[in-house]
């Protein structure tokens, strides 16, 4: 029983490497945006980390920061 899903008629070896490949492909994949995300995440907190109400309302002003913004949901 195993060893005919494995096999698969013998197109077992390319479903399974394709399988594999992708596996991996979105595994590096993963790991290469979560470590962006914590450099990035570095970056805001060492900017912004001590936010008073001065340099909240600064960086509601600038155009970047307004767009984000307008997009963000209240709900």
């Amino acid at each position: 029983m195993i060893n005919e899903f494995l096999f698969m008629n013998g197109f077992g070896k390319y479903v399974l490497s394709a399988f594999a490949f992708t596996l991996i492909n979105f595994t590096i994949l993963y790991l290469v945006i979560r470590q962006q995300f914590l450099k990035e995440q570095k970056k805001f907190i060492v900017k912004f980390g001590s936010l008073n109400s001065e340099k909240a309302e600064t960086a509601k002003l600038q155009k970047i920061n307004k767009e984000i913004l307008s997009n963000v949901s209240t709900n």
